[in-house]
């Protein structure tokens, strides 16, 4: 098709709260350092439901599309793009999300062509599905915008020979986000404890997390510092990707031992009734304000380091996919179903 003519149907939000609704929209050129990509899955997140039920501040303009993590073939490319690889006909996976647009509906992910940075995607192998690869844009971004405030450098650490590896926790490792942090951690050469439901401690472990605990547990801290202690180790850097905010920065101040301080990243919005100790540094995990930096931060996220890590099989499609059928008339039941509730499960609509 010539996509520089045509249209291509999306999920429209046409009002605050819903439904979304598939028309027919123009098909947009991307700009200078844009790339127009064909979708063919969408992976859904929590946040996906909220832009489109509760709107501002993640939406402030409609028409809109919502969603951002998108598995596809790039159509057409800017003017001003330098990758040599992000060319016409490659398949990518790709951050498609409106949010720096403020909802503009060229961007956003629920709709058959959808408008790029550049410096948000990368080359998908062809041993990866669409399915399957569309789960890690914001999953990885959001992990390692926390592993980033932690201190986890972007190159792999290596213990010196007969050392311990740096310990890292991660806490609510079932959630889309901390499987990602904890496979990033594991990539980097960091030893991981994890924290999830008795039932999925098995799957995180097989993703690369050394000790499992239970997070239900009535003594889960006094098991995770117990094995600390033994293990040899003092623990400064933290993500929580769900979970009790205030129980994991007293945990983490006590399992700083000696240590000036510990620092722990959370997903969630920060409880503005925590109070952590001046021991524990503690922040939201968002990327840099300023543009230029957060581009170039983009760039090595995804078209270095994720695109790097999937052409060379280091990570695994998490958590768990369920796939709805059905294209994009079936997008408001498949948030529908999220909002409701998941547990280490991904749903991603296949276009």
């Amino acid at each position: 098709m010539s996509v520089s003519s045509a249209q291509h149907q999306a999920a429209i939000l046409l009002q605050k709260g819903g439904p979304l609704v598939v028309q027919l929209r123009d098909t947009p050129k991307p700009g200078p350092h844009e790339l127009l990509v064909e979708v063919h899955a969408v992976a859904l997140n929590p946040v996906d439901h909220y832009q489109r039920d509760v709107g501002a501040p993640l939406v402030e303009q409609y028409p809109s599309i919502v969603s951002s993590d998108v598995g596809g073939v790039v159509a057409s490319i800017g003017s001003e793009v330098q990758s040599t690889s992000l060319k016409p006909g490659v398949r990518v996976v790709a951050l498609a999300s409106s949010f720096y647009y403020r909802g503009a509906p060229n961007y956003g992910a629920l709709q058959r062509y959808v408008v790029v940075r550049a410096e948000c995607a990368a080359l998908l192998p062809d041993s990866w599905s669409f399915v399957e690869g569309s789960v890690f844009p914001l999953a990885t971004f959001t992990a390692w915008n926390g592993w980033k405030f932690t201190g986890v450098p972007p190159t792999l650490v290596s213990a010196p020979a007969g050392a311990k590896k740096e310990v890292v926790l991660v806490w609510g490792a079932s959630s889309s986000v901390g499987t990602v942090a904890v496979q990033a951690a594991k990539v980097m050469g960091y030893t991981v404890y994890a924290t999830a439901s008795a039932q999925h401690l098995d799957y995180i472990k097989s993703l690369g997390a050394t000790r499992m605990f239970d997070y239900k547990a009535e003594d889960v801290g006094s098991q995770i510092k117990n094995a600390a202690k033994e293990d040899g180790v003092n623990i400064t850097k933290g993500y929580l990707a769900q979970g009790d905010q205030q129980l994991v920065v007293d945990l983490m101040n006590e399992l700083k031992g000696q240590e000036a301080k510990a620092k722990l990243a959370i997903a969630p919005l920060v409880d503005p009734e925590l109070k952590p100790p001046e021991t524990v540094e503690t922040t939201f995990v968002l990327p840099p304000a300023d543009v230029a930096e957060r581009n170039q931060w983009c760039s090595w996220v995804f078209n270095a380091w994720l695109q790097e890590n999937l052409a060379g099989g280091n990570l695994v499609s998490s958590p768990k996919i369920k796939v709805v059928e059905g294209g994009l008339e079936s997008a408001n039941e498949a948030l529908d179903e999220l909002r409701a509730g998941v547990s280490c499960l991904k749903i991603v609509v296949k276009l």
